[in-house]
């Protein structure tokens, strides 16, 4: 089942494109790796996504039932987010907000369901801790965590292991792959490394202010796009 649909998708600022004539589907179950060099439009796409950004031309068709609040979203982080003075638990379960309505307070099931992700994300021993005391690694998983909090279907993840060093980006990767295969959750992550986009993920959308490539893994691998990329050792 297709979750979104873009069709001939651009984006602008100040009459200069960002993004431009993208067109893609993201299906139920998928694991799709936007990929490309800086100030390809991987971002600015993501913002449309989230309907954050309006699109200058075309459109993002969404399934029925699916929208814009119902999409987890892992945002890179700044210096004022990581420094944030709040326990883990109040962090993951601030993903429930949108789930709140008019009322005032969380009830039961957004509690339960801040713990229950906490415990699939192997952090509920972190409940109590200070999220700003966290290392780099356990931060990325409570804001993934809170992420998951927001969704049942889909979440968009905008480069997850940045800064991370490389054993952690590894186990980044690894849970990133668990939440797709096992939880059946749907993922559409920003990635500017290549190699791990297509040992992870099943579809590539190559970027490069208009559409390099759009398909599986192994029709990239084999397209003069990803052997390009991908032979020369470059991550995009």
């Amino acid at each position: 089942m297709s979750l979104i649909q873009c069709n001939h998708l651009s984006f602008a600022y100040d009459g200069i494109f960002a993004a431009k004539d993208l067109n893609f589907t993201v299906n139920s179950g998928d694991y799709l790796c936007i990929v490309g060099e800086n100030g390809a439009g991987k971002s600015t796409l993501m913002k449309g996504l989230l309907r954050l950004k309006k699109p200058a031309s075309g459109s993002i068709v969404y399934s029925d039932g699916l929208t814009a609040q119902q999409i987890g979203y892992l945002p890179q982080q700044t210096a004022v987010q990581k420094d944030f003075p709040a326990s883990v638990y109040e962090v993951v379960l601030s993903g429930c907000l949108n789930q709140l309505g008019i009322l005032p307070f969380y009830g039961k099931a957004q509690k339960q369901a801040a713990l229950h992700r906490m415990e699939q994300l192997g952090i509920s021993h972190l409940k109590h801790k200070c999220y700003r005391e966290l290392s780099g690694g356990q931060q990325q998983r409570v804001l993934l965590a809170r992420a998951l909090c927001a969704t049942q279907s889909l979440v968009l993840l905008d480069e997850p292991a940045a800064g991370l060093d490389p054993v952690v980006t590894q186990e980044m990767y690894e849970l990133v792959h668990k939440i797709n295969q096992e939880l059946g959750i749907t993922v559409i992550m920003v990635s500017h490394d290549i190699r791990c986009a297509v040992r992870y993920a099943k579809t590539i959308l190559h970027l490069q202010q208009e559409q390099l490539f759009f398909g599986t893994v192994e029709a990239y691998q084999n397209s003069e796009v990803g052997r390009k990329f991908l032979g020369g050792g470059t991550n995009a």
